[in-house]
C-alpha cells in the first residue's frame, strides 16, 4: 500500500475509534512499526492528528488549536489582510536594505510587494522568495540558505541552515511567527524557532509581520520575548491588553489598511 492511502485509512480509523495504537497498525497493514511511525509523524507535524509515545489519537479542538494549517491552505487563508501587511512593510525598507526573511505565508507576499522596490540585499531559507527577489529587473541581491528541505513548508532548517545564517550580518530580521501573547513571540515548529532565533541574533532590529488573528493564540516554543520586536506590521489595532504588553515592550504598531489596493 503506498503512503498516502495508509495514512488515509489511518485517519478514517481514528474517526470511528478515537485512538490507535502503532502495534495494532502495523499488523493491519502489514508495514514495520518503523514505517507506522514514519506515517504518524508526518499526519502529526500536518496537523491532523496528535502523536503520543506508541500510538495516535485523534484531534480535538483543544489540540487543533496548537498546529497551524498545513502550508498551501494558509497561502490561501486571509490573503486580503495579509497583503496589506505586506504592501505596508514594504515601505519600511529603503533601497539598500540588508533584510533577513524567513518562510511564511505572509513573507512570501512580502517578498511579492519587496519585488517592486530596487536593491535590497536579502538572505533567506525559502527558495520561493529567493525566486521571487532574484528576477534580473529587481536588481535586488538575494542569498538562499541552504539545509535540509522540509518539503510541507517549502523551506531550509537544521543546524547547517542556521550555522549559514551565523555567516551574515543584517539590518533587519523580517519575521512571520504563530502566534504573539502579550510575553513574547512564539511558534509551532521547533526548528523553524530555531531559524527565526538565529536570524534575530545576527540582525539589528527585528520587524514581524502578523494579521490580528494570531494575536493572543496558544503555541508551544518561545521564538523571543516580546521586547525583542521593534515593530509589528499587522491589519488591526490590537485588544487593549495585547496593546498595553506592546507599548510596555517599546513595539512599534505599524497598521496595514485591508481596504487599499
Amino acid at each position: 500500500m503506498k503512503p498516502a492511502g495508509r495514512r488515509d485509512q489511518i485517519l478514517r480509523l481514528l474517526e470511528e475509534t478515537g485512538e490507535v495504537t502503532v502495534n495494532d497498525l502495523a499488523a493491519r497493514f502489514g508495514a514495520s512499526r518503523e514505517t507506522v511511525r514514519r506515517d504518524l509523524s508526518d499526519l502529526d507535524a500536518g496537523g491532523r492528528i496528535r502523536k503520543f509515545h506508541g500510538g495516535a489519537r485523534a484531534m480535538n479542538l483543544r489540540d487543533a488549536s496548537l498546529h497551524e494549517s498545513e502550508f498551501d491552505t494558509r497561502m490561501k487563508e486571509r490573503r486580503t489582510e495579509k497583503n496589506a501587511i505586506a504592501r505596508r512593510a514594504a515601505e519600511l525598507f529603503p533601497e539598500g536594505s540588508v533584510l533577513f526573511i524567513d518562510t511564511g505565508s505572509t513573507t512570501i507576499a512580502f517578498a511579492h510587494a519587496l519585488a517592486r522596490r530596487r536593491n535590497i540585499t536579502v538572505i533567506t531559507n525559502s527558495p520561493q522568495i529567493a525566486r521571487i527577489l532574484s528576477q534580473p529587473e529587481t536588481r535586488h541581491h538575494v542569498y538562499l540558505v541552504g539545509g535540509e528541505v522540509a518539503a510541507e513548508g517549502r523551506e531550509t532548517l537544521g543546524a547547517m541552515a542556521t550555522a549559514q545564517i551565523a555567516q551574515f550580518k543584517a539590518e533587519h530580521a523580517v519575521l512571520t511567527v504563530g502566534t504573539i501573547t502579550t510575553t513574547a513571540i512564539m511558534d509551532y515548529d521547533l526548528r523553524e524557532t530555531e531559524m527565526a532565533r538565529a536570524m534575530i541574533s545576527q540582525a539589528q532590529s527585528v520587524t514581524v509581520l502578523a494579521d490580528h488573528h494570531k494575536l493572543g493564540r496558544p503555541a508551544v516554543f518561545q521564538v523571543a520575548e516580546l521586547a525583542t520586536i521593534a515593530r509589528l506590521v499587522t491589519d488591526r489595532q490590537p485588544d487593549p491588553d495585547m496593546a498595553a504588553a506592546l507599548a510596555a515592550a517599546g513595539v512599534e504598531i505599524v497598521l496595514a489598511d485591508p481596504d487599499l489596493p
